[in-house]
């Protein structure tokens, strides 16, 4: 699983991204550039899929977010993926609400995780991962 802000999303590099959000704009997550290299991740998602491993998403919508801002901030991330990661189909994607434990959103609660923040890898039931060497640790799983 994946987070995207912060993992493979550069949310946090997007011009008055915190002002924005607090607007209830979307655009940032649909502006965000890639954290990492989309053409490796792809290949290497696309090899674990082969390999019988499943791909998911696992995000949050933006803090203290009205239900209409929760739907375009959905939308914008998952136009996001379709953008970035369009050759990679996703078996589970999983946006909900900000502060939800991950692991109570997911299928397989004992999954690998990748994500920025801390709290989420130590509340996660697998093997959680930061940010660095994510195209490493997948290349030693495929």
């Amino acid at each position: 699983y994946f987070d995207m802000d912060g993992t493979i999303a550069n949310l946090y590099a997007v011009e008055n991204w915190l002002p924005k959000l607090r607007n209830e704009d979307a655009s940032p997550y649909a502006e965000a550039e890639p954290l990492v290299r989309l053409a490796t991740l792809a290949r290497l998602l696309n090899k674990l899929q082969k390999n019988g491993h499943k791909i998911g998403i696992v995000s949050w919508l933006a803090k203290n977010s009205t239900e209409n801002y929760d739907i375009k901030v959905t939308n914008a991330k998952i136009e996001w993926l379709n953008t970035h990661l369009k050759s990679v189909q996703f078996d589970e994607i999983k946006i909900g609400k900000y502060g939800t434990p991950k692991s109570t959103m997911v299928d397989d609660k004992n999954g690998i995780l990748f994500d920025d923040e801390e709290p989420n890898r130590n509340e996660w039931k697998g093997i959680a991962y930061d940010v660095n060497n994510i195209i490493e640790i997948l290349k030693g799983i495929a």
